[in-house]
């Protein structure tokens, strides 16, 4: 028997994923008793290389680990003198050198109880609904007519994103009982600060909410009346740049302040970076709009000091932290403090675009997960795995990606990544999963229609991915208007207004219903496991206690039979209860014991 070993299997490593400080944790590889010595070696991200000497025993060779420091560890083995390695699915591979990767977090590392088993809705303010009038500043454009494309560029081929259709913090809060129809248990909130755009990710003033969505009063009215309802809603806190058009930049003399760009004198001037002042500075990916803030200067203490307690004074219940890996660490880690200060069970959510438990972001190995910085991060890795499977009918990313997170993350954020589909930065997943050709002139995304046939089979695909984000580990993040049957390629074009009185009825009943399923316990920590994958077909397990929940996804051609050890019952499919079920073809089935 050729030697064996599965991270994912708690025969071979008694801890599934990241180990706690200080605990037990002991690995086993089966091997027949042709093989004579084994030896576990683990190298520290810091370079730091130690051998254990493995004993053998019935069935293979087994060793106990210290755990005693955080970190970022590898490890492979030396068997009778070969490496073994792990293989892109973390099984056991002579001569791989690929490593095992092993996460040691801090004793004390919790994260927030109300993501557990929860449902994130998020919100981009201006486009979701609308109620009354609200002033809108001088050099923007207000549009009258809710559900119209928005514009890309102007006459002068400027990208201004300088609309404005309305929605506001009275809008959200008369939507209370549509989400509660939903089985939203918290809000994640794109910026809502003045700012000369609709985006707002260009602040102008972050102590003071922008004038289009309401007073201040009326943002803690909102927030306390989301949180009476059981939402609680996350803000979204944008610390690598402000708007040029900022009081503390203030390029174009919008504010009475006197910003850097106005005078070397500025209180402000140390916030950004000039290379030849005024006029050459560091900006976000090169956008002149964005100038680049400095976090080792009073803008860091304005933010801990000012910032987030104004925030989470009013009601908010966490934090998700825009282009996250362009901050540094210590940045991170005071900004989880001042949030957990406020609120123990407060959130830190990260925008990350990779796996964040080994990112490498300007040449620094990021500790995301170690204990002191995020609680989570947006899961883009499983996004682009669900959307393989569907597109391409070929599991393997998913599985993949899938294990590898279970193997890498502690369990505790596990139960909490942050799983999107669609978002305001990426198409919407209808779109990408109904259409015949990828457009990738953004002039020519405005004239970007789903025809019926696409429609109905991105809609199609869509339910299954939903259905998959919504069972995994982790929560899910349904994308405003998702819901709904809204589809649009990149922004603007992802962030139409939500067609009130014009959805997809039958699309909406479907997600009330994956609500409800979702109140199943089993979804607040359970245990993930694959009964079985194929090219085409995925089905797994979450067991939590004595309660258990299968799902199964299927892209292909035909009906597929399933037979049960037991009775189980179809929760979107009628009901019925059976040992044996049909899953039909490209579809998703929920079973409850």
């Amino acid at each position: 028997m050729q030697p064996y070993f599965d991270p994912l299997d708690t025969r071979f490593k008694s801890v599934t994923g990241a180990v706690q400080q200080n605990s037990a944790l002991n690995i086993f590889v089966a091997a027949s008793d042709s093989f004579n010595e084994a030896f576990l070696v683990t190298e520290s991200d810091g370079g730091e290389k130690k051998t254990y000497p493995m004993e053998k025993s019935s069935g293979g060779f087994c060793v106990s680990l210290d755990t005693e420091k955080t970190g970022l560890f590898f490890y492979y083995f030396i068997i009778d003198g070969e490496r073994y390695g792990a293989s892109d699915s973390l099984m056991l591979v002579k001569g791989s050198l690929k490593n095992f990767q092993l996460s040691v977090y801090s004793y004390d590392y919790k994260t927030p109880a109300f993501l557990k088993g929860g449902l994130i809705y998020q919100i981009f303010p201006d486009r979701f609904c609308k109620v009354g009038e609200k002033p809108i500043r001088k050099g923007k454009i207000k549009r009258e007519d809710w559900g119209g494309l928005p514009t890309y560029k102007n006459e002068k081929g400027e990208v201004l994103n300088n609309e404005f259709f309305g929605g506001n913090f009275d809008g959200i809060r008369s939507k209370i009982p549509y989400l509660k129809s939903l089985g939203v248990t918290a809000v994640y909130l794109n910026p809502i600060a003045e700012a000369y755009s609709s985006h707002r990710y260009d602040t102008g003033d972050y102590l003071t909410p922008d004038m289009q969505l309401g007073t201040e009063e009326e943002l803690k009215t909102m927030l306390s009346e989301l949180k009476k309802a059981g939402i609680k809603v996350i803000f979204d806190g944008v610390y690598n740049h402000t708007g040029a058009d900022s009081m503390y930049f203030n390029k174009y003399g919008t504010y009475p302040s006197c910003g850097a760009y106005n005078s070397p004198l500025s209180p402000y001037l140390g916030w950004y970076y000039f290379d030849n002042y005024p006029d050459d500075y560091e900006c976000w990916w090169g956008f002149k709009c964005l100038p680049k803030l400095n976090p080792y200067s009073s803008f860091r203490k304005f933010v801990l000091k000012e910032v987030i307690p104004k925030y989470m004074s009013l009601g908010f219940s966490g934090v998700r932290l825009d282009v996250v890996d362009e901050i540094p660490d210590e940045f991170v880690k005071d900004i989880r403090k001042t949030i957990k200060e406020a609120d123990e069970d407060g959130a830190v959510i990260g925008e990350v675009w990779e796996d964040a438990t080994n990112k490498i972001a300007y040449g620094v190995r990021r500790k995301y997960f170690l204990g002191e910085e995020l609680d989570s991060v947006m899961n883009y890795p499983l996004k682009n795995a669900v959307i393989d499977f569907l597109l391409h009918a070929d599991s393997s990313s998913f599985v993949k990606v899938a294990r590898e997170q279970i193997n890498n993350y502690p369990k505790a954020s596990l139960d909490v990544l942050m799983n999107v589909l669609s978002t305001h930065d990426t198409s919407r997943i209808i779109t990408v999963l109904g259409r015949s050709r990828v457009i990738v002139d953004k002039d020519l995304m405005r004239e970007e229609i789903l025809d019926e046939e696409e429609y109905e089979k991105g809609k199609n695909l869509a339910k299954i991915a939903y259905v998959l984000v919504y069972t995994v580990y982790g929560t899910p993040s349904l994308y405003y208007g998702d819901e709904a049957g809204v589809f649009g390629d990149l922004d603007p074009y992802n962030r139409l207004c939500y067609p009130w009185g014009k959805e997809d009825n039958e699309l909406l009943e479907f997600f009330r219903k994956l609500g409800k399923i979702r109140k199943n316990e089993v979804f607040t920590a359970g245990t993930f496991r694959f009964i079985h994958t194929d090219e085409k077909i995925v089905i797994f397990e979450r067991k939590l206690n004595n309660k258990s929940v299968v799902v199964a996804a299927s892209r292909e051609n035909a009906d597929v039979k399933l037979k049960f050890s037991r009775p189980l019952t179809a929760m979107l499919a009628g009901g019925k209860k059976s040992d044996i079920h049909v899953l039909k073809s490209d579809s998703a089935e929920i079973f409850f014991e």
